[in-house]
């Protein structure tokens, strides 16, 4: 069942925003309580010291929770949230962008670094290596890369303690689905490399089955 990825059509992509809202709450306490900001922040110290000024774009961002939790850690970055939907992107602090993470509006290595979390996922490979090429050129040291890991344990896990967490019916839903379509350490790798970049550090973050990636431009990782 979870050798291959399997991809099928989320419900918060045409859900109204009162629904939309709570799920993005959710996805929120996930991050906070179940590992998503602690991989943020494990990611992000391969890269760079606490006191480092620098610019850094979040695709994807939604609410831009990841990237508030990265700027309190880092004072002295500029984090530039990006998403495709308004409803989503609404309680992103600025600057935030509304924009296709397939044609992203900046040019030749704008950011420092070019940071996505659990968005790959929802894309077929191809896409996957076109929107990693696509964060590689805007990119001048890194692309820097948080998805789900694909194991039975995190696509029980929502169901599971529904029941305790009060989680939205949409969680549940999307949250199995995310899992069904997330990647292996050596897919997200090969996706990479495909894309252009050849200096790509790809590990798994237990208990949290997270991956992150490290896609750098710079000598070493």
């Amino acid at each position: 069942m979870f050798k291959n990825r399997l991809i099928q059509p989320e419900l918060l992509d045409h859900a109204d925003p009162e629904e939309a809202r709570p799920n993005l709450a959710d996805l929120v306490r996930i991050n906070h309580l179940f590992g998503g900001y602690s991989t943020a922040a494990k990611l992000l110290s391969r890269v760079a010291h606490r006191n480092d000024s620098f610019t850094m774009l979040d695709v994807g961002a939604a609410s831009g929770d990841t990237g508030r939790y990265l700027s309190s850690l880092y004072p002295n970055a500029k984090i530039t949230s990006l998403d495709y939907n308004l409803v989503n992107a609404e309680a992103a602090g600025h600057p935030k962008v509304i924009a296709d993470a397939f044609a992203l509006p900046f040019r030749f290595q704008t950011f420092d670094f070019v940071f996505s979390s659990l968005f790959l996922h929802h894309f077929a490979d191809e896409q996957v290596i076109n929107l990693l090429h696509g964060f590689y050129s805007v990119a001048r040291q890194a692309v820097l890369i948080i998805d789900l890991e694909r194991h039975i344990l995190p696509y029980c896990f929502l169901p599971a303690t529904k029941p305790l967490m009060k989680w939205n019916r949409l969680t549940v839903h999307d949250g199995v689905i995310s899992v069904r379509a997330a990647f292996k350490c050596k897919e997200l790798e090969k996706l990479a490399r495909a894309a252009g970049i050849s200096k790509v550090r790809v590990e798994s973050h237990r208990p949290a089955f997270r991956l992150s990636m490290v896609g750098s431009k710079q000598r070493s990782l």
